[in-house]
C-alpha cells in the first residue's frame, strides 16, 4: 500500500524525501562537534589562602571547618582536600553528573560561609573562592619575555591584568586562572636584627602601615544644614594610598613626644614592588613565563571554546609590547584542531571524528552489495537509505542537546551496516520476484507488501533495544546517550526510507537499467566486412 501510493506519485515522494534532507542539514549544521562527551562527575572548586603557614596548620585551622560544613551537601558523591606548605588550600567537591552545576555552587557556597566565622582572620581577608570547575584543563597559554628586556613581575603583572582577563570574557573560558597569586602588592621585607634592637615587632609594622595608608571619608565643606548664604558643597578629598616604596618606607613607626626621635619603616625594612605571594616558578624553553590555564566550563564546547580563545590571543598579540609574546603549550583538543584544518569543508558539516572510517565502510559495504546482486544498479537502491539514516541520527542528538562527538561517529558506523539490511530484505524479495516473471512494477509493490511487517518488526525490536541506553543514568550516561540515541534516531531515519522510498528507488533504478539493456539490444550489429574474392593475378 505504502510502496505503491509513493512509486504512482513520485514527485510528491521527492519533496518529503527533499523535506527530510534539509531538515537533517539544519541540524547537521547546529550540532556542535566535540572529541568526548561530559562523563566526569560535576566538579566544584574551593579555594583560599593561609600565608606563612605549613600544610598542618592549613588542614586542622583552614580545610577541617570548610570540610565539616560542606560534608554531606546535595547530590555530593565526594571531596578531596589538597594543603600545601605556602598556604594554599583546594577542596574539589564532586557531585553526581545530572546535577546542575550552577545549583551545586550555590549550595557549597552556602556551606562554606557557614565555616566562615571558624576561619581565621588572614584567611578571611584573603577570601575563599568558590568555582566550577572542569576535571582537566582545555589549554595552557604562557605569556613571556622574548629579549629579557622585562622583569618576570612585570610579565605576571601584564598577563594577570591584560591577557587573563580577556580570556575570561570568552563565553566558555571563565575559568581561566594563573597559578599562584599572580596579582601585585607592596612587599615589606623587615631586617630581624635592627628590629630586634630598636625593640619592633611585626605588629607594630603592620599597624602602623594599616593606620598611615588608611582611606577616611573626611565629609562634605558646605554640606546641609548649613547657612542660607553658602552656595556650593565640595566634597574634602584625603590622602590617597600610597603607590611608592618610598612612601612606605617613610612611614613613622614610634616618635617621642618631642619629635626628635623618629623610627621609620626603612630603618628596619625595605619596601618594593613584587608579587602577593612567590610559590612558583613557571620557564619556558629555559625563560620565565607566565602560564594561564584556560578550564572549559561546563556545558561548554571544547571547540568553539579553543576557537575563540585562539581568536581573542591573535588579538591581544598585536597590542602587546614589544619584546613580549604569547603560545599555547598544551592543548586537549589539539587532535580536533588539526583534523579540522585538514578537512574544512567536513568541520562546516560538522561531520568530523571518523569521516574517513564511515566513508570506507560506506564503500565496502556497497561492493559486497554489487557482488550479491551481480549489478551496480540494485545497490544504489539499497544504499539510499543510509544517508536518510544518518540525517536521522543528526536531527534526534541535536533536538536532546547532544553533541557530535567519537561515540556518536561509532553509532553511525553500525547505522550504515543496518540501514541496508533492511532495505535487501525488500530489494532482495524484488528480485527474486522479477526473476519468476513479475513487472518491475508488481514485484516492486508485492515485495513492499510482504516486508512490510519484517521491517517494522526488526527495526522496532533494535530500536528498543539501544533505548536503555538513550535513557542510562550514572557514570558515563553521557556517553551512552550519545551512541543511544544517534542509533534509535538513525533507525527511525532508515526504517522509514525502507518502507516508504526504498520500492521507489528499486523501481526507478531497474527501470533506467532496463532500458539500458533494451537500448543494447535494438542497436544494430556491425556486420563485419566480406572478404575480397580472390583472384589469380592477386596470386601471382
Amino acid at each position: 500500500m505504502f510502496s505503491k501510493f509513493f512509486i504512482e506519485r513520485p514527485i510528491f515522494a521527492t519533496v518529503i524525501a527533499l523535506i527530510i534532507v534539509i531538515a537533517g542539514l539544519v541540524a547537521m549544521k547546529l550540532l556542535s562537534v566535540a572529541q568526548y562527551p561530559t562523563i566526569t562527575p560535576v566538579q566544584i572548586q574551593v579555594t583560599t589562602t593561609y600565608p606563612g603557614v605549613d600544610s598542618k596548620t592549613v588542614g586542622d585551622s583552614v580545610a577541617a571547618p570548610i570540610e565539616a560544613q560542606i560534608n554531606g551537601v546535595d547530590n555530593m558523591l565526594y571531596m578531596t582536600s589538597v594543603s600545601s606548605n605556602t598556604g594554599q588550600l583546594t577542596i574539589n567537591v564532586y557531585f553526581a553528573l545530572d546535577t546542575n552545576p550552577d545549583i551545586a555552587q550555590v549550595l557549597v557556597q552556602n556551606r562554606v560561609a557557614l565555616a566562615m566565622p571558624q576561619l581565621p582572620q588572614l584567611v578571611t581577608q584573603y577570601g575563599v573562592s568558590v568555582q566550577k570547575k572542569s576535571a582537566s584543563p582545555l589549554m595552557v597559554i604562557s605569556v613571556f619575555n622574548k629579549d629579557g628586556r622585562y622583569s618576570h613581575e612585570y610579565v605576571t603583572n601584564y598577563a594577570n591584568i591584560y591577557v587573563l582577563d580577556a580570556i575570561k570574557r570568552v563565553n566558555g573560558a571563565g575559568q581561566a586562572t594563573i597559578p599562584g597569586v599572580p596579582d601585585q602588592a607592596m612587599r615589606i621585607w623587615m631586617n630581624p636584627d635592627k628590629m630586634a634592637s630598636l625593640g619592633i615587632t611585626t605588629s607594630d609594622i603592620q599597624q602602623a602601615v594599616a593606620n598611615q595608608n588608611a582611606l577616611f571619608g573626611a565629609g562634605q565643606m558646605g554640606q546641609e544644614p548649613s547657612d542660607d548664604k553658602t552656595q556650593l558643597t565640595f566634597p574634602v578629598v584625603t590622602q590617597a594610598p600610597f603607590m611608592q616604596p618610598v612612601e612606605y618606607e617613610n612611614i613613622i613607626l614610634r616618635a617621642d613626644t618631642e619629635g626628635t626621635a623618629i623610627v621609620r619603616v626603612k630603618d628596619v625594612a625595605r619596601a618594593e614592588v613584587g608579587r602577593r605571594q612567590y610559590i612558583d616558578d613557571n620557564k619556558m624553553n629555559g625563560m620565565p613565563s607566565t602560564p594561564i590555564i584556560v578550564y572549559q566550563q561546563p556545558g561548554a564546547n571544547g571547540i568553539e571554546v579553543s576557537k575563540a580563545v585562539r581568536k581573542t590571543m591573535a588579538d591581544l598579540k598585536s597590542t602587546m609590547p614589544d619584546g613580549a609574546s604569547m603560545k599555547r603549550t598544551s592543548q586537549t583538543t589539539a587532535k580536533v584542531d588539526e583534523l579540522l584544518a585538514k578537512y574544512p569543508a567536513v568541520a562546516h558539516r560538522t561531520i568530523l571524528n571518523g569521516f574517513s572510517i564511515i566513508d570506507g565502510q560506506y564503500k565496502i559495504v556497497f561492493l559486497i552489495l554489487a557482488a550479491q546482486f551481480e549489478s551496480w544498479t540494485l545497490p544504489g537502491s539499497v544504499m539510499t537509505a543510509v544517508p536518510f539514516g544518518i540525517l536521522g541520527a543528526l536531527m534526534f542528538n541535536w533536538i536532546r542537546g547532544l553533541e557530535n562527538d567519537v561515540y556518536f561517529q561509532i553509532g553511525l558506523l553500525v547505522l550504515i551496516g543496518l540501514g541496508a539490511k533492511n532495505a535487501v530484505l525488500r530489494v532482495t524479495f524484488a528480485v527474486e520476484l522479477r526473476k519468476q516473471g513479475l513487472s518491475i512494477m508488481d514485484a516492486t509493490i508485492k515485495a513492499g507488501e510482504e516486508r512490510l511487517r519484517p521491517i517494522i518488526m526488526t527495526s522496532l525490536a533494535f530500536i528498543l533495544g539501544v533505548l536503555p541506553l538513550a535513557l542510562a543514568t550514572g557514570a558515563g550516561a553521557n556517553a551512552r546517550h550519545s551512541i543511544g540515541t544517534g542509533i534509535m534516531g538513525g533507525m527511525i531515519g532508515e526504517a522509514t526510507m525502507a518502507m516508504l522510498y526504498v520500492p521507489l528507488f528499486f523501481y526507478l533504478f531497474d527501470r533506467l537499467a532496463e532500458r539500458g539493456e533494451q537500448k543494447k539490444k535494438a542497436a544494430p550489429k556491425r556486420e563485419p566486412p566480406a572478404p575480397k574474392p580472390y583472384t589469380t593475378e592477386e596470386g601471382k
